[in-house]
């Protein structure tokens, strides 16, 4: 059994090295990937490569999918990655609520990671970051491989749905890499007659906290359940403090303010609960743990009850060490017992195991909730989604470069 884990590993790590590396190399493909027309997209011809033998494997579960469904439209799902089994469980979760909601709207749907390094990892289904807590193998497929896919079997509209948080680095990787590259045809893929056919017709939906506005205010939205879910308000009880941790930009990449949703969303929930709530980030400038310590001591508190919440799609590495790990003294965790806040805690005994999204969970231990086991935080992400759907009905998808040249002329 581990040497077949350790070859899945390898020939996945040779596939998605080659995805995010070595298929830039435009003239070695123009070699590999010659092409016949066909009515609608390009078939391959005498392409036996590591990118084509793993886009084989994804083409294989679309077709099938598409052929048993009938479905002509697309979403997908895209995620950052974890090594967690909580996290693989949390995704299991978001796809079945999307399939249930989006089936019967004509909709299959896929989950996908952004994130080479969680994609080599969960093939090997070993949690790296805590072996004493194995994963599942999974096979997460970057979202490259899933558009060209979706277009090789011609679906009709493609909704793309961002999982991430904030509107940073990963959420614009995605729209601005992933699904431009997909409508500008980088790879030569599709004939001009598909990419007419699908003009006006992707979108991407946007990350739980993308807008910020008079007209449309998702952090405020999110602020307001947060802070109607139960384990949060029992946590606020006698002056008690709530703490997230989200993830942020690294410095100098700030990606037209993302980072201010942070502070935003901690302005939105202390008009709730003044002086209860505080934000920080793993990455971002100016408001790692330490300077949020600043800030609860200066708004006077002293040995408050404290609990600890990642603000993050999913409970995997960051939560798990980052904020919650005893032995580390640069968690979270140990960075506010040590400044006197001794009741603190990064675990939970009393989250629903109705909300839990682990399957393992056994209500009244110790538990990680993320933003996505929140049922009413989904329903965030999946009005998004909605609002994507809305903008191809109105005809305010994305436009392919063969339409736009046209436009032009």
């Amino acid at each position: 059994m581990k040497k077949i884990k350790f070859m899945m590993l390898a020939f996945v790590a040779a596939c998605v090295s080659f995805s995010f590396v070595a298929c830039g190399d435009d003239d070695e493909k123009i070699v590999e990937r010659e092409v016949v027309k066909t009515d609608t997209v390009k078939v391959k011809e005498s392409d036996d490569t590591n990118w084509s033998r793993y886009q084989k494997m994804v083409n294989e579960q679309v077709n099938a999918k598409k052929a048993k469904s009938g479905n002509k439209k697309v979403i997908l799902l895209v995620a950052f990655g974890s090594t967690w089994q909580q996290a693989f469980d949390t995704f299991d979760k978001i796809q079945e609520e999307y399939d249930a909601k989006y089936n019967k709207q004509g909709y299959d749907v896929y989950m996908s990671f952004s994130s080479a390094i969680c994609i080599t990892q969960a093939a090997a289904g070993e949690n790296v970051e805590n072996p004493d807590q194995p994963a599942e193998v999974r096979l997460y497929f970057d979202p490259e491989h899933w558009l060209t896919a979706f277009g090789l079997a011609a679906y009709e509209e493609i909704v793309v749905q961002s999982l991430q948080v904030i509107p940073g680095e990963e959420f614009r990787r995605v729209r601005d890499s992933y699904v431009k590259d997909f409508m500008n045809n980088k790879n030569g893929d599709f004939t001009e007659d598909y990419l007419h056919s699908i003009d006006k017709k992707v979108a991407v939906g946007r990350p739980l906290m993308g807008e910020k506005s008079d007209e449309q205010d998702d952090v405020k939205e999110l602020a307001d359940v947060l802070f109607a879910e139960s384990d949060v308000k029992a946590a606020l009880k006698d002056n008690g403090l709530v703490v997230f941790m989200g993830h942020g930009n690294p410095e100098g990449y700030d990606y037209y303010g993302a980072n201010a949703r942070y502070t935003e969303l901690q302005e939105d929930l202390q008009k709730l609960a003044p002086k209860q709530f505080y934000v920080g980030t793993v990455d971002m400038p100016g408001n790692y743990v330490e300077d949020v310590l600043e800030d609860v001591k200066g708004d006077g508190h002293t040995n408050n009850n404290v609990q600890l919440y990642p603000l993050m799609s999913i409970a995997g590495d960051h939560a798990h060490n980052d904020m919650a790990d005893p032995e580390d003294e640069e968690s979270w965790f140990s960075m506010f017992c040590a400044a006197g806040f001794t009741n603190t805690k990064a675990y939970e005994t009393n989250y629903p195991k109705a909300e839990a999204c682990y399957k393992k969970y056994v209500e009244g231990t110790d538990y990680i909730p993320a933003l996505a086991e929140r049922s009413a935080v989904r329903k965030l992400w999946m009005k998004h989604t909605d609002d994507a759907i809305d903008a191809i009905k109105n005809g305010k998808g994305m436009s392919t470069p063969v339409t736009e040249v046209e436009e032009e002329e």
